[in-house]
């Protein structure tokens, strides 16, 4: 009897093993905070600031997958943006609690299926070809395309996620990868109203290539429509030469229903000084057809890992806009992986 009951609990063991290798969820996120003197072109002063997000936007969420046999694996994604030099939630008063990634998915062979709230299909290109990565503080490629101020207005018409989509991501082809995205409007009466887009990453050995396209109509995280669509593609190269990384990308937006059209360029590099830390230098330009306006940026900037979840940076950002005038950010941080 008493070697029965040890076999049982020998079984029982063996089988909650066997369900918590097949089924796990973490918590991860990031914290970035840094100390800044910030000034963009057409601002009324200077600023003194503690703020978040120099390098990467504050995050913090859980992710988990599932092994569901034959091949096929559920993940999940739960993300929440925040500030932490405050300690609100999002990026901004407003935003989604979960406007980073909300979304369930299925892996297979086949590749993935994803539903939900995740990445538009300009972010992974844009982040991946640029020194300064998903910088939207410093990055010139970014600020160009995603934040507006009192002299710009962001090139990219939507948020960098979309919301209520569905995602086709096709398997690895020796380095190359794509991703379709169809984004519902949910507009009642208006169902033509949606956004559309494909990207195509390839990556192999020291050379990246890539590419997005959109078409968009409505904006996100909260659902409303453009009044007048856009339609936005960009291409970009990346090449490591070893003594330095180097980065170019070209794109436009144009109207729809108008005649707006920009056109932005940028070129970067990465220079390592040791195994452990490196210079980074990008420069954007932007030139708006319907009008004069033209906008030049320069980042210049040392990166030091102190371990490999937590490194720290400083940069010096220079911003001018013809006929607004021009201005300089100065910004030193830490950033830290969980």
């Amino acid at each position: 009897m008493h070697n029965k009951k040890l076999l049982a609990m020998a079984a029982m063991l063996a089988c909650a093993a066997a369900a918590q290798a097949q089924s796990s969820v973490t918590v991860t996120g990031l914290t970035d905070i840094y100390v800044g003197s910030m000034k963009a072109p057409g601002d009324a002063g200077r600023s003194n600031v503690v703020n978040s997000g120099g390098m990467t936007t504050s995050w913090i969420g859980f992710q988990g997958t599932e092994d569901l046999g034959g091949g096929l694996k559920l993940n999940f994604m739960l993300n929440s943006f925040f500030r932490g030099d405050t300690g609100s939630p999002g990026r901004f008063n407003g935003d989604p609690f979960f406007s980073r990634d909300a979304f369930v998915a299925l892996d297979g062979g086949f590749g993935r299926v994803l539903l939900g709230r995740t990445v538009a299909p300009n972010f992974v290109p844009t982040i991946s070809f640029n020194p300064y990565g998903d910088s939207f503080t410093f990055s010139p490629l970014v600020l160009h395309q995603n934040i507006s101020g009192p002299a710009w207005q962001r090139t990219n018409p939507t948020d960098t996620g979309w919301s209520n989509q569905i995602v086709y991501s096709t398997p690895d082809f020796s380095g190359l990868r794509a991703n379709v995205h169809y984004q519902f409007g949910e507009q009642p009466g208006d169902n033509g109203k949606k956004n559309v887009g494909v990207n195509a990453t390839y990556s192999q050995g020291p050379l990246g290539l890539t590419a997005f396209y959109e078409d968009v109509s409505i904006t996100s995280p909260i659902a409303t429509v453009l009044p007048d669509g856009r339609k936005n593609w960009m291409l970009g190269a990346r090449y490591d030469f070893g003594v330095v990384k180097t980065f170019a990308t070209y794109g436009q937006t144009k109207g729809k229903n108008d005649d707006y059209k920009a056109k932005t360029g940028s070129l970067g590099a990465t220079i390592p000084l040791a195994a452990n830390s490196r210079i980074l230098a990008a420069w954007a330009q932007s030139k708006l057809d319907q009008s004069s306006t033209k906008r030049n940026t320069v980042s210049i900037g040392y990166n030091y890992d102190f371990s490999k979840r937590t490194d720290g940076y400083a940069i010096v950002m220079y911003d001018k806009v013809k006929d607004v005038g021009s201005s300089t950010s100065v910004g030193v941080g830490i950033r830290h992986r969980f």
